[in-house]
């Protein structure tokens, strides 16, 4: 399973132990220039990924040619956090993990080591290194746990032929012409029936999990304490207001949702995109070279999602995600550890091959601006949306990506209407992620 398609679910559901654990201490009193064999677990597991983690290897045992580094690919957070938790000798000293929204459990539960004094003494400035959304994602309530190790940005793929053909001259920048646009690109097959929609809004639709739409308003999903706040967060009755024109606008949920389910598997030959029921398909930057391997018959482009109206200043943002790299608690060889991770996250040449390699967004400023970038300018619009000072990422939580399944169980509900009172709703389920919180504390 490719890294940015865990299921939530999943993810939250391995961690939930990690909250109440009792970490075994390491040490971070070793000499990282002596001989030493450090394990590294990741996540990765198509052979193309598995080569590059090779390769990045290979780089970093040249130039510390006294640590041996084994590494072992396709592990899941919860087989790390229960390896953590047992501690011992067959535990790994480096990790990494797909799940930015786990940050707040690996933070708060003790697992992963504080990099903060490791960037000190050894000179690393995370501030001028990396992205501030990147560092807001891989930290926890001042416990800087973990590194961004590459990075997902979303924004929004469009069929040019489609475009021509409706008379579009660009792609929407506001929530206002994105309905609009939509419906000029819907083309009806019949009473019930589409041959193409303009944008398909449901959240159950491929990448389409609200979180990622609601991204563009900049919500805040908690107040100071760590208490859900969706519902007194006026963005959120906007989110879904606007969800619900997107649908309305091109025949309604049940017609579209109809349509949906006649779609082909998202990496198949048949993804919706890439056979055109789909005109505007929201996306990460991976999506660009398979519509290239797929030798896609149609010119398409990238632009950033439309943003709302009353915010058109902060177009190109976008949902922001990625890989975290952190140390185990339970290491004895944490200075050698963090060798490792100071040169898979912050060594600009490393950052730069290794984004080139599995066509991900560099996480550094200075990877960000090196000239052996990949030069294809649909990747690039990506760097753009990652650099924008308004794009966001999940926060991170104790209770994980708990709440994000909450709210995604929730927006099915209100997309199909059978949610009656909204804010009553919310009330609710800001209710639910906070038992869920206090529950993952005990």
């Amino acid at each position: 399973m490719p890294r940015w398609r865990i299921p939530a679910a999943l993810a939250a559901a391995g961690l939930m132990l990690a909250g109440c654990a009792n970490p075994s201490v390491g040490s971070a009193n070793d000499d990282p220039t002596k001989p030493v064999t450090l394990k590294f677990w990741h996540g990765w597991a198509t052979p193309g990924e598995v080569k590059a983690v090779d390769d990045s290897i290979a780089r970093f045992e040249k130039l510390h040619p006294n640590i041996d580094v084994k590494a072992t690919g396709n592990v899941s957070d919860a087989t790390i956090n229960q390896a953590l938790r047992a501690g011992g000798d067959k535990a790994p000293d480096v990790v990494s993990s797909f799940t930015t929204n786990n940050v707040g459990q690996y933070c708060d539960s003790g697992m992963w080591a504080d990099l903060d004094p490791f960037m000190e003494k050894t000179g690393l400035d995370k501030r001028k290194t990396f992205p501030k959304a990147l560092l807001d994602y891989t930290s926890y309530r001042g416990n800087q746990c973990a590194l961004p190790l590459l990075a997902d940005a979303f924004g929004m793929y469009y069929n040019k032929d489609a475009y021509e053909k409706a008379g579009i001259e660009r792609p929407p920048r506001t929530m206002s012409e994105f309905e609009e646009v939509s419906k000029k690109l819907t083309v009806r097959s019949g009473r019930n029936s589409y041959k193409q929609v303009g944008y398909m809004p449901n959240f159950r639709f491929y990448q389409n999990s609200p979180d990622r739409l609601f991204a563009q308003w900049g919500p805040r999903y908690f107040d100071a304490k760590g208490d859900s706040r969706l519902a007194e967060e006026p963005a959120t009755y906007d989110f879904f207001k606007t969800a619900r024109r997107l649908a309305r606008a091109q025949g309604g949920f049940d017609d579209l949702e109809r349509f949906r389910l006649t779609f082909g598997d998202e990496m198949s030959s048949q993804n919706a995109f890439l056979t055109q029921k789909v005109a505007m398909h929201l996306d990460g930057e991976w999506r660009g070279l398979m519509l290239k391997d797929a030798k896609a018959d149609f010119e398409w482009g990238v632009a950033p999602l439309p943003v709302p109206d009353d915010r058109a200043e902060t177009y190109g943002r976008g949902f922001i995600t990625g890989t975290v790299a952190g140390i185990a608690h339970s290491s004895k060889h944490q200075n050698a550890a963090w060798e490792l991770v100071r040169f898979l996250t912050a060594d600009t040449r490393q950052v730069v091959s290794f984004a080139n390699a599995i066509h991900n967004v560099p996480s550094t400023f200075a990877a960000l601006k090196s000239p052996d970038l990949d030069a294809d300018p649909t990747f690039r619009t990506f760097f753009d949306i990652l650099r924008n000072k308004h794009s966001k990422a999940l926060p991170p939580s104790v209770n994980g990506g708990a709440y994000v399944v909450s709210l995604g169980d929730f927006a099915y509900s209100v997309e199909a209407g059978r949610v009656g009172d909204l804010r009553e709703g919310l009330k609710k389920l800001d209710e639910q992620i906070d038992a869920d919180t206090l529950q993952s504390k005990s």
